[in-house]
């Protein structure tokens, strides 16, 4: 059960949020506004923190982020904002933000996001290293290795493959996709997602026999898995 602290002064989205963290079993704590936020985030053990960007009474999302690790504070923090420039998304990973999430935002990539926070938190050191099967990913170098044999992936395959391994077997809809690897909060009504996938699959299951790892979910996205039969695709379909 993660202990989360929620620092949003809307009330309706707050009890959104609680309430998705409240049916996953965890014990979120709602905070309205900065001053009362930054007491509670400074004085007490949190396993993570979603953190909304302009708060009322003085004291913003950013104060609290720098004073958060300016104390040696190294708990998670989730920023949401509805400030959508890249300016504005760099001011808040550089403040000492883990994660930045656009306004208005799908429950179920928050909870996906902040998933992945807490295990890298409680994993520095073996989150370093991605397994899955026999594909593996050093997140130092970065490499890629399937069965020892290196696979050369483009930044954004790698990215890409990176969030399948940091969730495996979880359907990854088209939304969660765009929004973690490519940044957007839209549908850009392409097919740049479907076009990545079957460029991955074919690095990662083209030149391999069964299993085969990356799979599509029809109607609803991708998953990484480890089955004998290819799961609503060929290898060169996506």
């Amino acid at each position: 059960m993660w202990k989360c602290l929620i620092i949003e002064d809307d009330r309706d989205n707050a009890h959104y949020v609680a309430e998705g963290f409240r049916e996953l079993g965890h014990h979120p704590v709602v905070c309205y506004d900065g001053v009362e936020g930054l007491r509670r985030a400074t004085t007490e053990q949190w396993d993570v923190i979603i953190l909304d960007r302009m708060l009322p009474n003085q004291i913003d999302g950013l104060a609290i982020l720098t004073t958060l690790r300016s104390l040696g504070k190294k708990v998670p923090v989730l920023v949401l904002s509805a400030l959508t420039t890249l300016d504005e998304r760099v001011r808040g990973l550089k403040s000492g933000g883990d994660d930045y999430l656009v306004k208005p935002f799908a429950l179920m990539e928050l909870l996906a996001r902040t998933e992945a926070l807490i295990r890298r938190s409680k994993n520095d050191q073996s989150d370093l290293l991605l397994e899955y099967a026999d594909l593996r990913m050093d997140l130092t170098v970065p490499r890629v290795t399937r069965g020892g044999k290196v696979i050369a992936l483009q930044p954004r395959e790698y990215r890409l493959l990176s969030y399948m391994m940091m969730h495996p077997e979880q359907t990854l809809t088209r939304a969660m996709l765009l929004g973690s690897v490519w940044g957007y909060q839209f549908n850009p009504q392409t097919n740049v997602i479907d076009a990545a996938i079957s460029r991955l699959r074919q690095k990662i299951d083209g030149a391999y026999a069964p299993p085969w790892l990356i799979h599509t979910v029809r109607g609803a996205g991708y998953m990484l898995a480890e089955r004998d039969h290819p799961s609503g695709n060929t290898r060169n379909d996506s």
